[in-house]
């Protein structure tokens, strides 16, 4: 039986979107584990950050997250900003002797915000950086002594983690495993420009599949006394919306300008296995998140979303103004997959609750830092060899 934990983690949020959200309701259902939400920072934002405050419970506002590092008090800095803020965030929170939670992804190339960088800057130099930026982060991490937990919410994911429990009871040898991730475009403006989010539909959605993938192996391997490593990486990489013109483009949200709107990526292990990874920001149907493991004695499909938990049919929207029901899907009348438990099946509990009792207990969370540099190192590479046409070797 673990120890009763009397002294309440306390816990500084950087950052107001939707991240956030996803933490604070992560919070406030933690059973088992006291959790004291002190500090919320909104960067240039005051009105979101007091709503989160008034939403969540935290007991002050701030505009600077420095407070939240000063602040004695603070156990772990919950990182959810734009990416490029990631690792400069994690750098002072650790030399302050702080814990971190980084939300995905751990980082991204966006140079110094030049417009149309996806298509001037070679994809050689943005890995190179990424790597960079990775190394030092690395050091800091190991000299800290602190915990690092990296909040991809797939790993978390229920249907995934009960894949690895399987996998692990039955040191079940992987094959081939593939993902599916896809949508009909960013609702955010940002998701076309190379200088905002470091990349397109592969670091958007493609991110969450490769993460799964190879945590997945990862337990496979462990459980089966064998080496991890990744060997190499190779992808093709196209903007699919560009055949789509006028009037016809009306139903995808997609609108690319230094970014790839679709992305395949293969990556191969140490054991020449390999995943699969397919992402396209122009599917209809709304949003769909599988992971599919292909072993020597199983097979196993992780649905994540859409999943018929619940199936619903409407003739019209009246009363449903405020009801969610489903992800990229712009009408809710017909029949709908609706999303029930949604925090609960992609894992964004499971892993506030992983990191929390990581704190507590001195235990090593199932999303490390070890995985983030993995799955990117792997896009980047797998940007490399989109624009290179051919192989990267790790």
């Amino acid at each position: 039986m673990k120890k009763k934990i009397e002294k309440p983690i306390v816990v500084g949020m950087v950052g107001t979107g939707y991240g956030c959200e996803l933490h604070g309701g992560g919070y406030q259902n933690m059973v088992g584990i006291p959790v004291r939400l002190k500090t919320v920072c909104g960067g240039s934002n005051r009105q979101r950050a007091e709503a989160m405050k008034e939403r969540f419970g935290y007991e002050q506002v701030t505009m600077d997250y420095r407070d939240i590092i000063r602040d004695p008090e603070i156990d772990v800095v919950d990182i959810n900003t734009n990416q490029t803020l990631h690792v400069p965030i994690a750098l002072a929170a650790l030399r302050a002797g702080k814990h971190v939670i980084c939300e995905k992804p751990l980082t991204g190339y966006v140079g110094d915000g030049a417009d149309n960088i996806g298509k001037t800057v070679p994809k050689s130099v943005m890995y190179e950086s990424v790597l960079a930026q990775m190394d030092e982060l690395k050091e800091a991490i190991q000299a800290s002594g602190r915990k690092f937990m990296y909040a991809e919410n797939q790993v978390y994911a229920t249907p995934v983690q009960k894949a690895a429990e399987i996998l692990r009871a039955k040191k079940s040898k992987i094959v081939l495993m593939n993902s599916e991730n896809t949508l009909i475009g960013s609702s955010s403006p940002k998701g076309g420009h190379w200088n905002q989010i470091g990349g397109g539909t592969l670091m958007r959605n493609g991110i969450h599949g490769l993460t799964a993938m190879i945590w997945l192996k990862k337990q496979e391997t462990k459980a089966r006394g064998e080496d991890f490593r990744i060997v190499s990486v190779v992808a093709d990489t196209a903007v699919q919306t560009a055949a789509i013109e006028g009037e016809s483009h009306r139903y995808i949200r997609a609108h690319p300008v230094d970014v790839e709107d679709m992305a395949i990526v293969t990556v191969t292990f140490q054991d020449g296995t390999k995943c699969v990874s397919l992402c396209s920001d122009a599917v209809l149907g709304g949003s769909r998140n599988t992971v599919t493991v292909y072993a020597h004695d199983a097979t196993l499909q992780c649905n994540l979303n859409p999943c018929d938990i619940l199936n619903t049919y409407f003739m019209d929207e009246e009363g449903l103004e405020d009801v969610y029901i489903s992800e990229m899907l712009p009408q809710k009348t017909g029949w709908n997959q609706a999303f029930v438990s949604d925090e609960v099946i992609r894992g964004y509990a499971g892993e506030l609750k992983n990191f929390m009792e990581c704190i507590a207990y001195g235990q090593e969370p199932d999303s490390d830092f070890d995985l983030a540099y993995d799955v990117m190192r792997v896009i980047y590479g797998a940007y490399r060899s989109a624009e290179e046409g051919r192989r990267i070797f790790f």
